[in-house]
């Protein structure tokens, strides 16, 4: 009998609309006292928004404030430099 192939997890950039495999997307989170932080984890508990790990994505992300319109809050620029400096390494 052949091994049965794992499932790869795919999830959608809310920028780009794209299913991608998990891994190759970062995972920005929303918790339930409302801050927004990067989950390099990809496990922390709140609402997640996914993101392709590129330096364009992330551009467009913050040029557009489409973390703003997923959370429905204000992203702090903050969370947009965490993105930048996960690329830059």
């Amino acid at each position: 009998m052949a091994k049965r192939k794992r499932k790869i997890p795919l999830r959608t950039c809310v920028v780009t609309n794209e299913m991608r495999p998990k891994q190759e997307m970062i995972r920005v989170v929303r918790n339930k006292e409302g801050e927004i932080f990067v989950d390099e984890t990809g496990k922390q508990n709140g609402r997640g928004a996914y993101l392709t790990i590129d330096k364009e994505v992330f551009r467009q992300a913050r040029e557009k404030k489409i973390l703003d319109k997923v959370f429905q809050t204000e992203v702090d620029e903050s969370v947009y430099d965490e993105l930048d400096r996960l690329v830059s390494d």
